[in-house]
């Protein structure tokens, strides 16, 4: 029995039944049925909207201190006044990742005499070990099997249809479009070929977006293939082959994109499918094979994933290998949809789309308050760091395009983002500001620079690329952060803690979500200001700028211990109008981040556990898929077994659909059904690698938060900061061996449970160590 598979004993009854491919770019939801199967498709770079005229000043410096003036005093209206007024800009031509189209394949139902077999049996799967979705259906007179993959290598989507009989396979296969016009023709006899535009009226203005061109090839071996009333129809065929490639216009201004998908499929079906499939897997397992993990079986392991969801939901029973399944079917969507060539970095719903968030208020874009960041929390521990770099990619793009946002509204130098951004440069504050005037949004994904230089120490890319662009972050907030009249601090603002909002009197006043220096923002600062000054100092450059960084540091605010045990949100100890809020960005300095640890600071750990606790026992708690891996992976860092645990199984058991995907809860944050949101599906396989390995407080710490329900195990492959791998495997909850494989030279210090022990690691080295971490030979 594979492990390591998705799979179904019925019918996809709609999407969030359907299982994911995806090639980094191409992305494809496959809905399988006896007598049907669809493929509804995306493409990342398919957006609508366009790249608008910047508004005019905000008011810069003179208006900043008019405002933050009525903050300092207290006025707390005065100053939400004319921060709306100055730093709320209008909704323009934002636009969303859009569906492509459906692929739509009706199959002929057998008429035949039953021959084996029982008529009706029906498996659909999704194998993580090789990426392929198959099906397979015993008709009347045959079996009738499918696969299909979508190719990192080939560029394509590509299926095979065959069957236990010759001359058995017989469908029709239509095109349905996801956007209005969507003309698609017969060509060469065996094609459709299609062109659409990503238009919409609820993001945009219903006339701007990406232009795309695809192409569909079928091919038989056998039977026969009609065109006609824009369908393919096959007829008696031994098996078929289906090719669907898509190309667009963005960022491309020649028409070669044009030809591409032709192009593009011709190569495939020269080479032939075989050799296509063998291609992608290889390509594929190059990711995949990094990691292995294994947490016990039971005997739910062999039911369909949709029950053993439904069971641990329903019952609490322990299914250990449905979390090691969780961790690796995260890591396949990663690769999935995040390659180090892809053209976009992974957005709300991936690079997948079921349509829900784009014809509502939300949109498939980058939020930049946590869904966006969460989608790469796991990138680096799970060994994946190559799917990092389409946001390495964004990141450095969207600092050129916050320098104008930086100038116009603050009168400040360097560059700055805010609540989300999307594919057309977008930096401006969201249109309003309760929500949208969140000042450290961008430097807050920036600090996914920071991650990826921890994790893989590469000096060039520390050099020509986190150094530069952080440096100019670090250039914005020394220009625009002010003294605290009182405190003596240097603070942000005004600006809010996402999406959060607080009183600052009596309740009976009314709530408030701007303030000066909110938690949030004066973490990631002081983040931001550190490492600049480690790599400064690294790189042995900017002595002036050093000593900027160093006096600004000693200036920064600490973190605060409020009135009822918690860490405080904002810099007062305002009381939270909001105790059920999902959001919880405050808590960055226990994770992502490290300024909070139970060794090294336990008197804020404790406070952390407070406010984590705090949230959790409110009776009406915003129950949605970050919220609970965010519960998890504070508790993880706490070391916290028993608690990460329960987070991460309600993630997985409260708030998945069948198909493993996570998704928001109707009713919160303006959404109108239980809606797909991946970033679930990502913060929790990094709850998983959590739980089994840190390396944030200059340790590497094996099993730091181990359940119980997991007591014996292994796992290999895993990634610790300082460009090291790990393997551990642990039996009744106790550490029997590990091995550490160094790829930098320096001193590796490993902890587990109590014990620690130090040496001296060569790149290239492999370093066994046995139960009591001693080093064996």
């Amino acid at each position: 029995m594979n492990d390591y598979r998705l799979w179904y004993s019925a019918p996809a009854a709609g999407w969030a039944q359907g299982l994911p491919l995806g090639n980094g770019r191409l992305g494809a939801v496959v809905m399988a049925a006896p007598h049907r199967e669809v493929w509804s498709m995306s493409e990342v770079t398919y957006w609508s909207g366009q790249t608008d005229p910047a508004p005019t000043s905000g008011g810069g410096k003179a208006a900043l201190e008019e405002m933050r003036q009525h903050f300092f005093s207290g006025d707390y209206e005065g100053g939400d006044r004319l921060a709306k007024q100055h730093l709320q800009p209008a909704k323009q031509n934002f636009g969303t990742n859009l569906g492509l189209c459906e692929v739509v394949i009706d199959f002929e139902e057998q008429k035949q005499e039953q021959v084996s077999g029982e008529a009706g049996h029906f498996r659909r799967e999704l194998d993580l070990t090789n990426a392929v979705a198959g099906a397979v259906y015993q008709g009347k007179s045959a079996v009738l099997h499918r696969e299909v993959f979508a190719s990192h290598a080939g560029n394509l989507v590509a299926s095979r249809i065959w069957s236990s009989l010759p001359g058995e396979v017989s469908f029709t296969l239509s095109l349905v479009n996801g956007t209005e016009p969507f003309p698609a023709a017969a060509a060469d006899g065996d094609s459709l070929e299609f062109r659409s535009q990503a238009t919409e009226h609820i993001h945009s203005n219903g006339a701007c977006g990406v232009h795309a061109k695809g192409l569909v090839k079928v091919e038989i071996s056998g039977g026969t293939i009609h065109s006609g009333n824009g369908r393919l129809t096959v007829t008696g065929a031994d098996e078929a082959r289906i090719y669907f490639a898509v190309s667009t216009d963005y960022r491309r201004t020649g028409p070669e994109w044009e030809s591409e998908s032709r192009s593009t499929i011709e190569q495939a079906a020269g080479k032939g499918y075989e050799q296509l499939r063998e291609e992608h897997i290889a390509d594929y397992r190059r990711e995949y094979d990094k990691v292995s993990i294994q947490l016990g079986r039971s005997d739910k392991a062999d039911l369909p994933t949709d029950e053993r969801i439904q069971s641990l939901g329903r019952d609490g029973v322990e299914d250990p290998q449905l979390f090691a399944l969780f961790l690796q079917y995260g890591r396949y969507l990663t690769i999935a949809g995040s390659r180090a060539d892809s053209p976009l970095p992974l957005h709300l719903q991936g690079i997948w789309n079921d349509g829900e968030a784009c014809r509502m208020g939300w949109s498939c874009d980058y939020h930049l308050d946590v869904n966006t960041q969460m989608n790469y929390y796991p990138t680096e521990i799970t060994n994946l760091g190559d799917s990092h770099l389409p946001l390495m990619r964004y990141i450095e793009e969207l600092a050129q395009a916050g320098r104008p946002t930086a100038n116009r509204l603050y009168g400040s130098g360097g560059w700055v983002a805010h609540v989300f951004s999307n594919v057309w440069g977008f930096t401006l504050p969201g249109w309003e500001t309760s929500w949208g005037l969140n000042v450290t949004g961008g430097l807050w994904l920036a600090t996914h620079l920071i991650r990826h230089y921890e994790y893989s120490l590469d000096r060039e890319f520390l050099e020509q690329q986190a150094y530069p662009v952080l440096k100019e972050a670090a250039a914005f907030y020394l220009d625009y952060m002010c003294v605290h009249p009182e405190y003596g601090w240097l603070v942000t603002g005004p600006a809010n803690s996402p999406e959060n909002s607080f009183y600052p009197g009596d309740p009976g006043e009314g709530a408030q979500q701007l303030s000066m220096g909110p938690t949030m923002d004066q973490i990631l600062v002081r983040e931001l200001f550190e490492f600049c000054l480690m790599s400064a100092e690294l790189l042995d450059r900017d002595e002036d700028f050093q000593r900027v960084l160093q006096e600004a540091i000693s200036m920064l605010p600490p973190l605060q211990i409020g009135k009822k045990g918690q860490l405080q949100e904002w810099l007062e100890d305002y009381e939270e109008a909001q105790p059920e809020h999902r959001h919880l960005s405050h808590m960055f300095a226990l994770y992502p981040g490290n300024g909070i640890t139970p060794g090294r600071t336990p008197e804020l750990s404790g406070a952390a556990r407070v406010t984590l606790e705090n949230r959790m026992l409110q009776n009406e708690l915003e129950d949605v898929e970050f919220t609970a891996a965010l519960f998890g992976l504070g508790f993880a860092r706490l070391h916290d077994g028993e608690k990460a645990y329960k987070h991460i199984s309600h993630l997985i058991g409260g708030l998945c659909f069948d198909n493993l995907f996570t998704y928001s809860k109707s009713g919160i944050a303006g959404a109108e059904s239980n809606i797909f949101v991946i970033d679930g599906n990502f913060g929790g396989t990094a709850v998983i690698a959590e739980m089994l390995l840190q390396s944030h407080a200059d340790e590497i710490h094996l099993l730091p938060a181990l359940p119980a329900a997991w007591s014996t195990g292994a796992v290999s492959g895993l990634r610790a900061k300082g460009n090291t791998e790990v393997d551990a495997v642990w039996n009744n909850g106790q550490l029997t061996s590990a091995e550490i494989r160094t790829f930098s030279p320096g001193t590796v210090t490993v902890r587990w449970g109590e014990q620690r022990t130090s040496f001296q690691a060569e790149a290239g080295g492999s370093y066994r160590l046995g139960s009591r971490l001693e080093l064996l030979p």
